[in-house]
């Protein structure tokens, strides 16, 4: 599909100052520190997964310049994504080489994890560890939640149903954050990563933003429907909020309970979807990043 309505406006490239690092520990995996990151303070690290690593460092060194940023990319498919992090270890070694070369002295005021469509995977599989579960305070998802039918293939339209060990790790993240728990951090080391130090208000407490457009993939459940599977479980219902959105995307609907956030946007064309990945410090605020 191609959408001719609405402007889909595109950052151009350009080299962003600050020092990169490829992380041995998981190929594909890049650090990128701006200059104004402090390694003496604690410092917020945005994980994200799938989507042009200059384009996420341009919205990381304008809008969260104190932020360490780790993209990772590896190509199409969200098996892509998951497959690396079923090695139990692989999460934990990327955050302790990451403050390794940041030279971190307070380690980590927060992590947050953020997937653009199919860098999903990733986050989901992070997830189903408690240990990791327990330790990533903010999760962002632009246009990426998907999940199987079941029977394989069968619409929903046609009696399927959506496949709940799919989204069953996002329905329990999303069900912390309306409920606004908080776990006590402190000084406390994690995991052997360094030290999670409280960075204020918002330290400890998750935050969840979901993001969709109306694709319809067709083999698989569509971002909406997976949105509307979460939405049921949490006993949750969408407004219908008719609003422009950033980079000229058009909103359709919202839900906001505690931590949990959502927003519909109008668009079933590839314009409509990449234009999450450009429009995605509008999101920041909601997902707690600081």
């Amino acid at each position: 599909m191609v959408d001719p309505t609405r402007p889909h406006p595109r950052i151009t490239q350009t080299e962003t100052p600050g020092r990169r690092v490829d992380l041995k520990s998981l190929k594909g995996a890049k650090l990128f520190i701006g200059p104004r990151v402090n390694p003496n303070q604690p410092v917020p690290l945005l994980i994200h997964f799938h989507g042009a690593s200059w384009l996420v460092e341009q919205h990381v060194a304008r809008y969260l310049p104190r932020a360490a940023l780790i993209t990772v990319n590896f190509g199409a498919g969200s098996s892509a994504y998951r497959k690396p992090f079923e090695q139990a270890e692989l999460f934990q070694n990327l955050l302790r080489e990451a403050g390794d070369e940041l030279h971190t002295k307070r380690g980590w005021a927060s992590i947050t994890l953020s997937g653009f469509s199919a860098g999903y995977g990733a986050v989901r599989e992070i997830l189903r560890r408690p240990e990791y579960f327990a330790l990533v305070n903010n999760v962002l998802l632009l246009d990426g939640m998907h999940a199987s039918y079941s029977p394989e293939g069968k619409l929903l339209a046609d009696g399927g149903t959506i496949q709940a060990s799919n989204i069953d790790v996002f329905v329990n993240f999303a069900r912390e954050a309306v409920a606004g728990s908080k776990t006590v951090i402190g000084s406390k080391k994690l995991l052997g990563v360094g030290t999670i130090t409280s960075g204020g208000a918002a330290a400890g407490r998750k935050t969840f933003v979901v993001t969709h457009s109306e694709i319809v993939p067709g083999a698989y459940a569509s971002t909406t429907e997976c949105a509307d599977y979460l939405l049921g479980q949490l006993s949750l219902k969408r407004e219908s909020k008719l609003a422009s959105g950033p980079m000229g995307m058009q909103q359709l609907s919202a839900v906001d309970a505690g931590g949990f956030h959502l927003r519909g946007y109008a668009g079933n064309s590839a314009q409509d979807h990449v234009d999450f990945l450009h429009a995605m410090p509008s999101w920041f605020g909601l997902a707690g990043v600081r």
